[in-house]
């Protein structure tokens, strides 16, 4: 079932998807920027740079970072992982060996 879209409609669905990959890295920048702060302000504020050592500094960037983590799914989807032709490319290499295996 193949569906045409109108120029319209391509240039829409083309737009939203800029925006949220554009609302991605705006998270991205946000969280970098206020982790290292905190972490910053830590080590200057408790007196030294252990504090890059203990667990507990890295608290808001971990569980932070699985909320990015999900936002990057939610935008990219499994491309981000696989790439977008994986299955594909996935499918053929399987062929080619079972051709190879029955031949030889």
């Amino acid at each position: 079932m193949e569906t045409n879209y109108t120029e319209e409609q391509k240039y829409l669905r083309a737009k939203k998807k800029v925006k949220s990959i554009k609302g991605f890295y705006v998270h991205f920048m946000v969280y970098l920027l206020v982790n290292a702060f905190i972490l910053l302000s830590r080590a200057l504020s408790d007196g030294g740079w252990e504090v890059f050592w203990e667990w507990q500094s890295y608290n808001t960037p971990i569980f932070w970072g699985i909320g990015l983590a999900f936002h990057a799914f939610g935008v990219f989807g499994m491309d981000i992982i696989l790439g977008k032709n994986w299955e594909d490319n996935k499918i053929k290499e399987l062929m080619n060996k079972d051709k190879r295996d029955t031949w030889e």
